[in-house]
């Protein structure tokens, strides 16, 4: 077992080859994924089960994680809770065609996209470089002056994507949470609707009833917004979608 006292890396630095860990007890899907993405530039890892997984995060620098919902032992959830317990890493969830359950629950978790199986190798590569272009997006900007937003005693530091609450504390988001605080805090007291969320957060394209921003606010909210007494940030809009509601200053 992981040792509760020992944290998965956070996500490895910027790398021109990124290392993908495939974690799937499909010996035939690890094979093909595999293969696929050491064809399109990448290396990679592959895990049957939780336990190989860890092995893997201990001795390796990864950069995301391709993790199946249904695996043997400890599920895909349940090992994507314990990743996201310490580490910000980003994960790709493989779930079952049509399940929806799976793929709420998995993005209420921390998870970054998913994907369902059946799947196209290329569609899972487009999502896999989409994730890491999100994370590697302030880690690759330019040597500009670094510029803070403040909300609220709260600093969001975009260069490094942290976020600090008033205390001082650093609080951990997923790349999807970071990627829709930034959308806010860059339209702050002005409403936007689920559609526009998902495009400038520069998440997948909403197809249908899609209930993905709604999970990522709702985890979101519990970070900004910890207590009942604590003042409202997000602002629902009845028919028309979220409002930041906080003043936001740039430093």
């Amino acid at each position: 077992m992981q040792d509760d006292d020992k944290p998965f890396p956070a996500h490895a630095a910027i790398d021109p080859e990124p290392h993908v860990l495939v974690v799937d007890d499909d010996g035939a899907i690890r094979s093909l994924v595999s293969k696929f993405l050491r064809d399109n530039g990448f290396r990679v890892s592959a895990a049957r089960d939780g336990r190989e997984m860890r092995e893997v995060l201990d001795s390796a620098a990864i950069n995301l994680v391709v993790l199946d919902v249904m695996l043997p032992g400890a599920s895909g959830l349940d090992l994507a809770r314990e990743i996201r317990r310490t580490s910000s890493l980003p994960i790709v969830m493989l779930t079952a065609k049509g399940d929806e359950t799976d793929r709420i629950v998995g993005l209420e978790i921390g998870a970054d996209d998913y994907i369902a199986k059946p799947f196209s190798p290329r569609e899972l590569l487009a999502r896999i470089k989409a994730v890491l272009r999100r994370v590697n997006v302030g880690a690759a900007a330019s040597g500009a002056p670094a510029r803070l937003f403040r909300f609220e005693g709260w600093a969001l530091d975009p260069a490094r994507r942290e976020l600090t609450d008033p205390g001082g504390v650093v609080v951990d988001l997923s790349t999807g949470e970071y990627d829709l605080l930034l959308a806010f805090i860059e339209g702050p007291q002005r409403v936007l609707s689920r559609d526009q969320l998902l495009d400038l957060a520069r998440n997948r394209v909403a197809t249908g009833f899609d209930r993905s921003i709604d999970v990522q606010i709702s985890r979101l909210r519990r970070k900004i917004e910890p207590t009942e007494s604590s003042p409202p940030m997000i602002k629902t809009i009845r028919g028309a979608g979220y409002m930041f509601v906080p003043k936001v200053e740039r430093a």
